[in-house]
């Protein structure tokens, strides 16, 4: 009885608390709720534009999509909202915007953070297994299979055939003219 008289009225606050929580978002005009071209990319992920030159923009998303994230895993520094993402950004966008090429400022991170800050390394020596290694462990993995199915097919042809006296006794026993042997198959080998 005293558990209805606390429960009751919780229940009803809390009632209250989540209608009180829709009207408002309900209450609000259409026109208010649309989202300008910022707030949608924000919304999905992705750097907020900064620069008022349309065309230096684009260029910064362009490279912010080639370049990863060096905290984040599997990451575009676009796609990213880690503190260093966004110096990052902010520093692609600095140096486009001071007048060098996107090949300069790849060539800058690059060379400051190495080739992990590409997302397709160029093919030299040192990304050379990186490259080729998936191809290498497909053929390796496809060349040993055939090489065992090869070997196991050979093992079961030796041990599959049975000898002239092997198939003579097989013959009797069906036949049921000879007496089984009481020495057993594996005995014989």
């Amino acid at each position: 009885m005293q558990v209805d008289v606390v429960v009751k009225p919780l229940r009803t606050i809390a009632l209250a608390m989540l209608l009180a929580a829709a009207l408002p978002a309900a209450a609000q005009p259409a026109a208010a709720s649309t989202a300008t071209a910022a707030q949608v990319a924000a919304s999905a992920d992705l750097a907020p534009t900064v620069a008022p030159d349309p065309q230096l923009e684009a260029d910064v998303q362009e490279l912010s999509h080639k370049l990863r994230c060096l905290v984040c895993q599997n990451q575009s520094i676009a796609e990213s909202n880690a503190p260093l993402a966004v110096d990052l950004r902010d520093q692609v966008r600095e140096q486009l915007s001071s007048g060098r090429s996107k090949d300069d400022v790849v060539e800058y991170l690059v060379a400051r953070y190495g080739d992990f800050v590409l997302y397709e390394p160029p093919v030299k020596g040192v990304t050379l297994l990186l490259w080729g290694g998936p191809a290498l462990l497909l053929f390796g993995s496809a060349g040993w299979l055939v090489l065992r199915l090869r070997r196991r097919s050979s093992e079961l042809a030796a041990t599959a055939g049975l000898s002239a006296t092997e198939r003579t006794r097989a013959r009797e026993l069906l036949a049921g003219r000879a007496q089984p042997s009481s020495e057993s198959p594996e005995s014989r080998s």
